[in-house]
């Protein structure tokens, strides 16, 4: 069976015309690039379907977190819900207190009306200001810089005998370490921590203090530079008649009656 094949085999090359080497190699080219068409892959439809569904997902990522928000809006909704609510009701108890206190404030008018006592308001009344050179305004005001700055002086050994006090007292020990001014000691009274000489004695205001003790006490005072101090053995009733005439003649009152 082999040997009958063959021969047909030769007998059909024997039929057929001999090709021209030039369209051989056409017909070869030809075959080759129908075979490298036929192996190139084809373009699959999967890939599209993928960027697709990812696209889907990536829009469904992007309404996810709109969807989280919507438990905060509906807090946010509760929240001013809530506060509205208590504006009401605030208003409501504004109201009602409002109403309370008019009955009161009437019903105590009533009562002033039926007792006829007459309350006059006073109204903040500016206090007298002494007439100072400018020399002692400035000698005040070095006073208070100072003052600022000056320690509590206390005696020696204040916190170890309760019986001495705190009141100052000169150290004068032998060996005493304060009175050698030892730097872990607290300082001692000297001529540095004094005001100046203008200013000694005067009151924060600048008034010079003159102490009074009945009404007729008060013809002596000069009311540009001098005040009344009433003393602490005066009563209410010599008091009362103090503070009248000095009001009189413009005098001012460092402790009057609160």
């Amino acid at each position: 069976m082999a040997e009958d094949e063959k021969k047909k085999e030769t007998e059909e090359k024997k039929d057929t015309p001999s090709k021209d080497p030039a369209t051989e190699k056409k017909e070869k080219v030809e075959d080759t690039e129908k075979k490298e068409v036929k192996t190139q892959p084809k373009p699959k439809k999967k890939l599209k379907k993928k960027k697709e569904v990812a696209k889907k997902e990536e829009s469904k990522a992007e309404k996810k977190p709109m969807k989280a928000d919507e438990p905060e809006k509906k807090e946010k909704k509760e929240a001013k819900e809530e506060i509205e609510k208590k504006k009401i009701k605030d208003e409501k108890e504004e109201e009602e207190e409002a109403e309370e206190e008019e009955k009161e404030e009437e019903e105590e008018a009533e009562k002033e009306e039926e007792i006829e006592i007459i309350e006059e308001e006073e109204g903040y009344k500016v206090k007298i200001k002494p007439e100072l050179s400018v020399k002692l305004k400035h000698e005040l005001k070095i006073r208070r810089d100072i003052k600022k700055k000056t320690p509590y002086f206390r005696r020696q050994e204040w916190f170890r005998y309760k019986r001495l006090g705190t009141a100052w007292r000169k150290p004068r020990g032998q060996h005493s370490k304060m009175r050698k001014h030892l730097g872990y000691r607290q300082n001692v009274v000297s001529i540095g921590y004094g005001s100046p000489k203008g200013a000694r004695s005067l009151h924060p205001s600048g008034f010079k203090e003159v102490m009074v003790y009945n009404a007729k006490d008060l013809e002596k005072i000069d009311p540009k530079n001098q005040a009344a101090r009433v003393g602490h053995s005066v009563g209410t009733r010599k008091r009362i008649e103090i503070e009248e005439k000095a009001e009189e003649k413009g005098i001012r009152i460092l402790n009057p009656r609160r």
